[in-house]
């Protein structure tokens, strides 16, 4: 399971919950230009403190998120999944792979076992019983020689969380992060125009 230990708590913008799962965006990596995307699988059968059994942690730029919210509240994400569905065509509405490279692993001072870079991915696919389904999984990785993260795991994932969604619930979650984005991006702005010498001239 991904190491884990930092407290985000305080900076959860909004959470989404599944049947012993759930979704959450933060906003502690908008600094960095990126939406982070936390799934969680837990456990209560297990003891307090060592109930979550899988996290995966996503990041993605802000530019290909804002796209992905537009998509969403235009009504053409969910436009093409009913096409999809209705094809019973399983390829994903959206997808993105990411990861760390064992270099920066190391510099971090959590290198994996086998050397190896951790590959990130994430999917939206329509679903059976629900509307949507957001699926996050990591494992072993290998760099490319563009520096992308090529998974290395087929298809059995060290970490797996999947999210039922509905429209509704999805909209909430995309809009919702990016209005949040837009809200630090002005204080941005205005603590940056603070610090400013004025440009006012007294004749």
């Amino acid at each position: 399971m991904e190491n884990n230990t930092e407290d985000l708590d305080r900076y959860q913008i909004i959470r989404k919950d599944a049947r012993n799962c759930f979704v959450e965006t933060l906003s502690d990596c908008f600094i960095n230009n990126k939406v982070h995307l936390g799934f969680s699988q837990y456990d209560m059968a297990r003891q307090k403190g060592e109930r979550q059994t899988s996290r995966v942690n996503i990041y993605i730029d802000i530019p290909e998120f804002l796209h992905l919210t537009h998509e969403a509240m235009s009504g053409a994400l969910h436009m093409r999944a009913k096409q999809l569905k209705d094809l019973n065509d399983p390829k994903p509405l959206y997808e993105h792979l990411g990861g760390t490279s064992a270099e920066r692993l190391a510099q971090y001072g959590r290198p994996r076992p086998d050397a190896k870079s951790v590959s990130r991915i994430v999917k939206l696919i329509w679903g059976q019983k629900v509307d949507y389904l957001f699926i996050a999984d990591s494992g072993p990785g290998e760099a490319d020689a563009k520096g992308l993260i090529v998974p290395r795991f087929g298809k059995n994932p060290e970490n797996h969380v999947s999210v039922g969604l509905s429209w509704r619930n999805l909209d909430e979650l995309l809009d919702m992060t990016i209005t949040h984005f837009r809200a630090w991006l002005t204080a941005q702005y205005v603590n940056d125009a603070a610090k400013q010498p004025s440009s006012h001239t007294t004749h």
